[in-house]
């Protein structure tokens, strides 16, 4: 099959399935049914597979897009009338997802470990309820930040996969 239409549609849906179902139900439903030991164990076994994801599906969108089930290839994707419309929305998901994988997940495992070694040292769990030492209160603040930077970033990946099927609904015949 020569035509990249189809693969490219179903690569969209992967992706927008995969970010609302992760955002929007699977994360919230297991933070209140699990454990908090649990619950972060799951979490980092999903979010290098999530976040691979949110990083080369929007490769392969690219790969696939095409006018008239012609690839555009990469001189096509920046042609202006495509820079805006396919191109922007694409690099903003691949490089959100590249930037929370390997740059805010490593970063959030690390005070993950700290708050691990505090808790020890303080005998008292992270999300126990105050009073906790300075230490605690400012590794918990850390965790919240990146944590915060982590979803703000996710959310604008989300925003854009929007904006781009809205974009493909428009080219639909």
């Amino acid at each position: 099959m020569n035509d990249p239409r189809p693969y490219h549609f179903i690569g969209y849906g992967t992706l927008l399935g995969t970010q609302f179902f992760q955002s929007f139900i699977a994360g919230p439903v297991a933070f209140r049914a699990l454990p908090r030991p649990q619950f972060a164990s799951l979490q980092s076994a999903i979010f290098p597979v999530y976040f691979s994801l949110q990083t080369a599906l929007p490769v392969a969108l690219a790969l696939t897009a095409s006018k008239g089930g012609q690839a555009l290839g990469l001189s096509g994707l920046v042609a202006p009338e495509n820079r805006y419309s396919t191109l922007v929305p694409l690099a903003t998901i691949a490089v959100t997802g590249l930037f929370n994988n390997v740059v805010l997940r490593p970063l959030t495992i690390k005070i993950m470990r700290e708050r691990k070694h505090q808790e020890t040292r303080d005998g008292k769990k992270s999300y126990d309820p105050a009073p906790h030492s300075k230490e605690m209160v400012a590794l918990n603040k850390r965790f919240s930040r990146v944590h915060g930077i982590s979803a703000l970033i996710n959310l604008a990946a989300f925003a854009a996969t929007l904006y781009y099927g809205a974009v493909l609904s428009k080219r639909l015949d």
